[in-house]
């Protein structure tokens, strides 16, 4: 494998980094493991949750300059990544099928030995998508499906058609039989549902269906809301399949209060020590299509980009990327990207 020695050495620096932000220290001289890269930062869809989504709904819809990353773009950023990442996310904000050039980043990464990842609400994943993708190598693609009806779907992937993700799952299926390169059955189908109050009757109808649409794996994840503390319409009913839990009220006159649900370890950890370790800062990064350089997928408005422009994966070791790692090992309540991250 192209790069193994350079890789094993700087996983192994990452986990004593990541170790020693534990006991509070901040001292990241190696580079990201994985790297989450934006291949489009637009999307079709209007989700309510999502803030390219809010961006294109109804009243709050606002002009966008569309950005799509270029071949040459991310060809610079491939260079400085292969020595040192084993993994490559092609998503963040926006729909990444938008961008054509897809397949052939994938190719690319794919021939430096990377394991790559698409996720993607798969409006526009058609046939000929689908064979170029399987062709350029893609080991594993996360596809939204919300709903196992066309009405239950539409409530969160507002605008989106469920025909299209079920002819999506079909064309990645019969695109894996036809390949010669699937002897490792790859890519991977992942079919992944946001446990929602809207679709949680047909739980069970997914569990049963998943394959026989075309799926390898079923996986159910927890939604993220900005407007949490409240409550949401959208939260599960079933507070055990909800990302937050209720706060128990003195009387019924008191308003219901919901925090985020954390790990026990992180409770003890922050409550013993004072701190809060986070992995994901000392492990990677994410790089969007205008070129910042971000530190985590929650960081959704670029907040706290540490630089921008013509990427420089030198970035991840700035003084500005280890400041933001000590606020937040020693202070998170005061970001706020970080009150909705369950670690």
């Amino acid at each position: 494998m192209k790069h193994l020695l350079s890789r094993l050495t700087n996983l192994c620096r990452a986990e004593w980094s990541y170790l020693l932000s534990c006991t509070g220290v901040v001292s990241v001289k190696h580079k990201p493991v994985f790297v989450s890269v934006e291949p489009a930062d637009y999307c079709q869809l209007a989700c309510p949750q999502c803030p390219v989504g809010m961006s294109n709904s109804g009243a709050a819809s606002e002009r966008r300059q569309h950005r799509l990353l270029s071949l040459v773009e991310f060809e610079h950023i491939l260079s400085q990544v292969a020595p040192y990442a084993w993994t490559m996310q092609f998503f963040f904000q926006g729909e990444p099928l938008l961008n054509k050039d897809l397949p052939e980043m994938i190719r690319r990464a794919r021939e430096q030995g990377l394991y790559t990842i698409v996720s993607t609400n798969a409006q526009a994943l058609t046939q000929e998508m689908a064979e170029r993708l399987v062709q350029a190598g893609l080991n594993r693609i996360i596809v939204s499906m919300d709903g196992a009806t066309q009405q239950t779907y539409e409530q969160y992937r507002i605008g989106g058609k469920l025909q299209k993700v079920l002819d999506a799952l079909r064309y990645l299926r019969e695109a894996k039989k036809q390949s010669p390169l699937t002897f490792n059955h790859s890519p991977l189908i992942e079919l992944q549902c946001l446990r929602l109050r809207s679709n949680q009757q047909e739980w069970d109808i997914m569990r049963k269906m998943y394959r026989t649409w075309g799926a390898d794996r079923l996986t159910f994840k927890t939604a993220q809301f900005y407007d949490f503390e409240h409550g949401n319409p959208l939260m599960p009913s079933d507070s055990r399949y909800s990302r937050y839990e209720q706060l128990p009220t003195a009387n019924n006159q008191s308003p219901i209060t919901f925090i985020l649900k954390q790990p026990l370890w992180l409770r003890l950890w922050k409550r013993w020590f004072g701190l809060t370790p986070c992995r994901r800062l000392w492990m990677g990064c994410v790089i969007t299509a205008k070129g910042q350089v971000l530190p985590c997928c929650y960081d959704k408005s670029a907040e706290h980009a540490y630089g921008s422009g013509l990427v420089d994966l030198a970035l991840f070791n700035a003084p500005q990327a280890n400041r933001f790692r000590h606020a937040v090992l020693h202070n998170s309540a005061t970001i706020p990207i970080c009150q909705n991250c369950a670690r």
